[in-house]
């Protein structure tokens, strides 16, 4: 294994000259490549010692790795040992000195960051990549003689392989091991990820004792998928020689890694899988992992879909094959269920990936998945488009903020090396196509496509991955395409090199069985049996394609059930509200909390009311409303105010998240998105499509600026139904007029969505005033209200009738204000306490009901020394009115009071975030917050009710009592 590189570059003169020389550790660093200068260092403090056995390291010492970026501590004291004595050695073990081992460190720390330059990732062998000096163990100092050498590893107390219980190794032995680890068929990205954890954790599944293997079992299931694979490919390349397929030949081991993939993602939890692709393999997924009939594929290569004349059911307009998607409940390898569904998309590559996140998030939303473990999305991406497409980064950056989150998104980048006819010098300016999600901090595995091992190791670890830190992963399978952009195209026109390469080179299907071969685990018989069987229901499966008819419109799901498609008649609903509905309502909407302080604009009760009671009235029907967009919260022009700021505290306060009584879920949501049009369209598109009892709203800033989301309204919203048989309806609300604000700020464009509209001219529908016939025929709605009360009854109507269609608003700038106000994150203490109240003694925090029984007692036994406050909102944590509470008692002991256990409630929640706002101000740490509640509890509470009465009367007496509280820990 060549380890060593000829020759001497300004970059090894530079280690060797800094390790060699005197000076401080900061210029030494500064002479290491850019790359290197920010090591991580371990916490254990070795001292030069002349004795032949090191002495015994407590284990308090041992805490932080060398690899944890946490400490310099370590480098500092080799620095110091060796300006103390150069010659200083690490004790017994044959000549090791301090200098070596902070250079078998360096070197070490090279392989986790860069060893994925040296990976052999490139099936075709044909990429060049210049190897970084870092990987060169010369460059640290060492040479050929030094690999049998054995170095003492055993006192770094690091993650990884060398954490094993092997103290000695030769170099060579370290050398291989990092070899393997980081330069085989996987190249490992993640050394630019800030958390210490999720490194650690990521190299304890690298750096393993020995490399991962596969037993016969797996590998005959990995096997079984990888011919599955392959023979869909050349059985549809048979039968329909001319047809554009957009085949996965070149990268077949996708299947086999999307499989393995979800196998083990329902084993951690996950029950339910919303997919985007683009067009590349959509067939062999949709056949062989989302399990859509291969009949029904057949069929469409064979003429498609019947005309709904002849059947009986609407199919639309239809689309080509490979743009449509399906749903389908796959058993998994462990036993389990999971729920697939491909969502349907246009060639636009990358459109669909808000969408399917929004699809997503809409799942977790109504399965009540909170911690996100249940749902899942995965895309699908090119390694062009990855690159090239700004909505991969509009879509990447919702991945964190509150209201968008889906706790992760596994991408998968089948990188074919090219894009139509453009190299990757041309695509793209990074090293890599996947370079984008360094800044979301995702860990990135690129994988070689030709190893289906491999693959498959990296989709498992990707899973686990999503299901262990809840965010996105990118696995870069680089493969390559064995025909052109197309079955029916000439790459040789434009990749003449690459394509003699790939004439002659092996499937992954060839390579795989040889390996099995060799390795005598698998039968020549074994493989022959399994491709008959595939063979057999290929041929079965096209024999009965020839008299295929859909038993159903593909578009209902159960929560669709009963909605209809636009053959079948819907009655007209009445959308009007009972008076004493609207007055009830109204008067929850206008009301603000006692001690609220809006700005002064809007404390008056403006006169239109429409929308809010619009929102309010479908909430208190049962109906979800959604709201997002660029400032929607406020409103561009002050028109909403849906959340109030109190203008001394700056609490927040949404008075349609008051409109129910004894509310048990967040049935209204409006949030101010990120400043993107294409991304967060998509997103509440496919938040929208997911269950047809919601009221999911996108508005723009200004109307002007909706053409930034283009290709959501022309290929997804106003042509999805026709295309996909997907309803939709979202209400899109574009403030529009002319007012003096010039030539951005005036127009919503509201010809190009009539232009859009597929209403006949020139022929008179039926207008038989019972029905909705001729809006349920229309692809779309697109209206300009004038009064509040056509405003009102057209949201309303949205939900109010047995189908759906989206609608386009185009909304005045004034019409919609009305009054509204927000409640308070904390209330302080209300006994008229001013700024600074140096006599109290004890500060007490809580929440909820048990304020008034300690207030009860506070007055009982006469503690006038004693503050309660109550934190109404919990999350987020109201860091700077907790500080202000903190400030006004400079010597007051903090408690925390709650009726849960200690192991419930939101003591947890609550601790580390109060600690951090009192280290902030010096207060103190974790350890200075007093816990006053219930002890752990496996039951959340007794079932006897005087065991009960003793425990709350005793919790409330300790909150308030003289004597000091002991800290729990």
């Amino acid at each position: 294994m060549a380890w060593f590189r000829a020759g001497s570059s300004a970059a090894k003169l530079a280690i060797r000259r800094t390790l060699a020389h005197g000076g401080s550790y900061a210029a030494r660093t500064r002479a290491l490549p850019s790359q290197n200068r920010h090591f991580h260092t371990t916490v254990f403090r070795q001292k030069a010692q002349s004795a032949p056995v090191p002495r015994p390291v407590p284990l308090s010492r041992l805490t932080d790795s060398f690899l944890d970026g946490t400490s310099s501590v370590y480098l500092e004291e080799l620095q110091r040992a060796w300006e103390a004595d150069p010659n200083t050695t690490s004790p017994g073990i044959s000549g090791q000195t301090i200098q070596e081992s902070m250079r078998l460190l360096l070197l070490v720390r090279a392989y986790q960051v860069n060893g994925h330059m040296k990976a052999k990732l490139d099936p075709l062998g044909l990429e060049q990549r210049e190897i970084p000096d870092d990987l060169d163990p010369g460059l640290y100092g060492f040479t050929e003689a030094d690999l049998d050498r054995e170095f003492f590893i055993g006192v770094w107390k690091m993650a990884g392989f060398l954490s094993e219980n092997r103290p000695v190794q030769t170099l060579r032995s370290i050398l291989r091991r990092l070899e393997q680890a980081y330069c085989g068929s996987i190249g490992f990205e993640y050394m630019h990820i800030a958390d210490r954890e999720k490194c650690n954790w990521l190299r304890d599944k690298i750096e393993t004792p020995t490399p991962m293997q596969y037993n016969r079992q797996r590998r005959e299931v990995i096997l079984d998928r990888l011919i599955w694979s392959t023979q869909f490919e050349n059985f549809l390349a048979t039968k329909w020689t001319t047809a554009k397929r957009f085949g996965l030949e070149g990268g077949e081991t996708l299947i086999s890694g999307m499989k393995e993939m979800f196998d083990r993602s329902a084993d951690l939890g996950v029950e339910s899988i919303v997919i985007g692709m683009p067009h590349r393999g959509r067939l062999n997924v949709l056949g062989n992992v989302v399990r859509k009939p291969l009949r029904q594929i057949f069929s469409e290569f064979s003429g498609g879909t019947k005309p709904v004349d002849e059947v009986g059911l609407y199919t639309g307009t239809g689309d080509v094959k490979y743009h449509l998607g399906t749903s389908y409940d796959r058993p998994t390898r462990g036993g389990k269920r999971i729920h697939l569904s491909l969502v349907a998309n246009p060639s636009h590559l990358e459109a669909v990936d808000p969408v399917v996140v929004g699809k997503t998030r809409a799942k977790q939303y109504y399965s009540n998945d909170v911690d996100r473990t249940k749902n899942m999305g995965v895309l699908i991406h090119g390694d062009g488009s990855f690159a090239g497409q700004g909505v991969v980064y509009e879509t990447l950056h919702l991945s964190a903020l509150p209201n968008y989150t889906t706790g992760g998104t596994i991408h998968i980048v089948v990188n074919n090396q090219v894009a139509f006819t453009t190299d990757p010098r041309a695509g793209r300016s990074s090293q890599y196509c996947t370079d984008v999600a360094k800044a979301l901090d995702a860990p990135i595995f690129h994988v070689n496509g030709d190893d289906v091992e491999a693959v498959v190791h990296a989709c498992e670890l990707a899973a686990e991955w999503r299901q262990t830190f809840h965010s996105d992963v990118v696995v870069d399978l680089v493969c390559y395409r064995r025909y052109g952009h197309n079955e029916i195209d000439e790459p040789s026109f434009t990749q003449p090199k690459m394509y003699k390469v790939i004439r002659s080179h092996p499937s992954s299907l060839d390579i795989y069985q040889k390996k099995l071969l060799e390795s005598g685990q698998v039968t020549k018989e074994d493989i022959d049996k399994i491709q008959n069987k595939v063979n057999s229901i290929l041929n079965e499966e096209f024999l009965a394609s020839k008299d295929y008819v859909p038993k159903r419109r593909d578009w209902l799901s159960s929560h669709w059930s009963g909605f209809k498609s636009p053959e079948q008649l819907s009655r007209v609903r009445n959308t009007g509200v009972k008076p004493e509905i609207l007055k009830n309502v109204g008067k929850a909407i206008t009301t603000l909390p006692e001690n609220f302080k809006p700005h002064r604009g809007v404390k008056k009760v403006y006169e239109q009311l429409a929308e809010a009671l619009a929102f309010a009235t479908l909430l208190v029907e049962g109906n979800h409303v959604r709201l997002s967009g660029q400032d929607v919260e406020r409103g561009t022009f002050s028109h909403r105010h849906s959340v109030l700021h109190d203008q001394e505290t700056g609490e927040m306060y949404c008075p349609l998240d008051h409109v129910m009584i004894n509310q048990n879920e967040e049935m209204f949501t409006v949030s101010n998105s990120s400043l993107s049009e294409f991304g967060v369209l998509g997103f509440e598109l496919g938040y929208s499509m997911e269950n047809p009892n919601s009221l999911v709203i996108w508005e723009a800033q200004f109307g002007d600026f909706a053409n930034g989301a283009q290709v959501i309204f022309d290929q997804f919203l106003s042509s999805g139904e026709a295309k996909w048989l997907r309803q939709t309806g979202l209400v899109v609300l574009l403030p529009h007029g002319y007012d003096g604000q010039g030539p951005e700020h005036s127009s919503a464009r509201l010809e190009r969505f009539l232009q859009m509209s597929d209403d006949h001219p020139y022929v008179i529908p039926e207008m038989e005033p019972t029905l909705r016939k001729q809006i349920q025929e229309c692809n779309w709605q697109v209206v300009n209200a004038t009064t509040p009360a056509n405003y009102f009854h057209v949201l309303r109507r949205q939900i109010h009738r047995d189908f759906r269609k989206p609608l386009i608003v185009m909304a005045p700038k004034n019409l919609l204000r009305h009054k509204d106000c927000k409640f308070k994150r904390l209330i302080k203490d209300q006994n008229d306490h001013s700024d600074l109240e140096e006599g109290i003694r004890r500060l007490v925090l809580c929440s909820g009901k048990v304020y008034y029984e300690l207030d009860d007692e506070r007055k009982k036994v006469g503690a006038k020394d004693v503050a309660i406050c109550r934190v109404e909102q919990l999350c987020p944590f109201p860091y700077n009115l907790i500080q202000r509470e903190l400030k006004r008692y400079p010597n007051a002991e903090i408690v925390w009071c709650q009726e849960e256990p200690m192991n419930m409630g939101a003591y947890s929640y609550i601790a580390p975030r109060l600690s951090t706002a009192m280290r902030d101000l010096g207060r103190g740490t974790f350890e200075d917050i007093k816990y006053v509640g219930r002890a752990p509890s496996a039951a959340t509470a007794t079932g006897f009710y005087q065991v009960h009465i003793k425990e709350q009367t005793e919790l409330v007496q300790k909150a308030v009592q003289a004597e000091q509280i002991n800290s729990p820990f």
